[in-house]
C-alpha cells in the first residue's frame, strides 16, 4: 500500500479479515442476549456484513432484522447502545490495536433483490424472454 492508501481498490485483505472477525463477534453478541433494548431483545438480528474503514478503526455493520420492517429502529437502538457493544466486544477482540467504534446501518441488499426477482417475474420480461426462445437465440 503506498502513501495515500489504496483508494478506488476496494478494501484490503486486512479490512476483509477483520470486518469478518468483528462481525462474528458481534454474532456471538446479539445471542448472548446482553443487550438490555425492548427492540433488540425480542428480534433475530442478522449480521450480514461489517465494513471497517481503512485504519480498522470504524466498524460499520450492516444488520438486517428477521421478520420485521423496522430496521430503522432496531440500528438506532443499536447506535444508542454502541458504547456497550464496544466494551463487550472488547475482551473478544483483544488482539486488536485499536478497539473499532461500531456503527449500525440497516442492510437494504435483501430489499433490492426482491425487486430484482419481481422485475425478473414480471409479465414483460416473460414476455421479452418468450420472444428470445422463439427466433432459437440467433438474434444475440
Amino acid at each position: 500500500m503506498g502513501k495515500f492508501g489504496n483508494k478506488g481498490k476496494g478494501p484490503s485483505q486486512r479490512q476483509l479479515r477483520v470486518g469478518e472477525i468483528v462481525r462474528h463477534a458481534l454474532i456471538e453478541l446479539l445471542q448472548r442476549g446482553d443487550i438490555e433494548d425492548v427492540l433488540v431483545k425480542d428480534c433475530v438480528i442478522s449480521v450480514s456484513e461489517v465494513s471497517m474503514s481503512p485504519d480498522l478503526k470504524i466498524a460499520t455493520a450492516f444488520i438486517a432484522p428477521l421478520g420485521r420492517d423496522d430496521s430503522d429502529a432496531i440500528s438506532e437502538a443499536l447506535n444508542n447502545h454502541a458504547k456497550f457493544i464496544r466494551g463487550r466486544l472488547t475482551p473478544t477482540l483483544r488482539q486488536m490495536k485499536y478497539m473499532p467504534n461500531i456503527r449500525f446501518r440497516p442492510d437494504t441488499g435483501f430489499d433490492n433483490y426482491s425487486k430484482i426477482d419481481a422485475l425478473l417475474h414480471s409479465p414483460a420480461v416473460a414476455r421479452d424472454l418468450a420472444n428470445n426462445d422463439d427466433d432459437g437465440g440467433q438474434n444475440q
